[in-house]
């Protein structure tokens, strides 16, 4: 039995950038941290030849007898039916899936299922990736097989974990740089941060293809919109390798009012109502996260006003999750062969004989 995990991930500013359609035109970066709300993915032996597939989540559960004659348009189970014709892995596995937040909330989760899933069954395989390659294969795999209008970062941050400058180049290449921020610094930056969920989730590819096509055409104001975001990105990075978090505070702000210009989309008279009681009880700045609409709202302010803030959003009828960094990114939490009898499932022991040890 193999247990996988991957991390989901906040995205400060520069989203947008890591399309297709804007970093091979300009280059695209992006500054994110991934956070402790997992994707699990339990993969299990069978013995009947079959492939089964259960969603905790999404409550479906499908079974097929060979790899070929799964279906990728099977409704919420399109990832891993995808990997796994991609994989092209002839096994007999269930699948169990599940996630600690809901699915289209912003935080990446799509991108975290395919890390996850590529994870999982590549080190049951015995043919793991590196962190680059894992990203870059699931952002394929979404981009190329399933045709969604997806960007890069929420790949590479579900990947390698961690509070990441991530740059993204015209010939498709990624760098991703964490940024080392000396471990006070880093638990104040995190003390700062309040993410509330505004009730409502849905999928961000419509926006993301509205994007694509103003950054493919010049059209409207989004090009200008995502240079600002990119360089407001480059500028929160200076301000916390500086230590400088009243600017970053700041900068928060002026991205989230950049952003909403890229779309009419991205934000609507219920998040500007949140954003702005934030705003009225202390707070320095916010965003929605992902690429708007809905899902989570993030407010960064500093200790002494989080009280009122919390008040003040929860008497809008809005929750507070509470959260940690994560600096693991995708990883294999159990790999147990006894569980199930599975000689792939678990790491290869070798003993050494007493004698030939110093």
């Amino acid at each position: 039995m193999l247990i996988g995990r991957s991390p989901v991930r906040i995205s400060f500013a520069g989203g947008g950038t890591d399309l297709p359609a804007y970093y091979e035109q300009f280059g695209g970066a992006v500054l994110s941290v991934a956070i402790n709300k997992y994707f699990y993915t339990i993969l299990g032996k069978r013995t009947d030849g079959r492939i089964q597939i259960i969603s905790s989540d999404l409550r479906i559960s499908e079974s097929w007898r060979d790899i070929a004659a799964m279906d990728t348009e099977v409704s919420g189970l399109e990832i891993p039916v995808a990997i796994l014709k991609d994989l092209g892995c002839d096994i007999s596995v269930d699948l169990f899936l599940a996630s600690e937040i809901p699915p289209g909330t912003g935080l990446g989760s799509s991108a975290s299922v395919c890390v996850n899933l590529l994870k999982t069954l590549t080190t049951y395989l015995q043919q793991p990736l590196a962190k680059y390659d894992l990203a870059e294969r699931a952002f394929d795999i979404a981009r190329h097989i399933l045709k969604r209008h997806v960007g890069k970062q929420d790949e590479y941050a579900a990947a390698f974990g961690g509070l990441n400058f991530i740059t993204f180049q015209r010939d498709g290449s990624t760098q991703v740089e964490a940024l080392d921020l000396p471990s006070q610094l880093l638990h104040d930056f995190q003390q700062n941060l309040m993410l509330f969920f505004t009730g409502s989730a849905h999928h961000s590819w419509t926006i993301l293809e509205e994007q694509e096509e103003s950054t493919r055409t010049h059209k409207g104001r989004a090009i200008e919109a995502l240079h600002e975001v990119r360089s407001i990105a480059e500028q929160m990075r200076t301000s916390l390798e500086k230590g400088d978090l009243i600017g970053f505070g700041t900068l928060l702000d002026e991205a989230w009012r950049a952003k909403k210009r890229i779309s009419n989309k991205i934000s609507n008279t219920r998040i500007d109502q949140l954003y702005d009681v934030a705003r009225q009880n202390g707070a320095l700045g916010g965003k929605i996260t992902g690429a708007g609409g809905g899902g989570f709202l993030l407010i960064y302010c500093q200790p002494s006003c989080q009280e009122a803030v919390h008040h003040a959003m929860t008497a809008q009828g809005i929750q507070e999750m509470a959260f940690t960094f994560d600096f693991q990114g995708a990883q294999v939490i159990v790999n147990d062969p006894f569980i199930d009898r599975d000689e792939r499932g678990g790491s290869r022991w070798v003993f050494v004989p007493s004698s030939t040890v110093a």
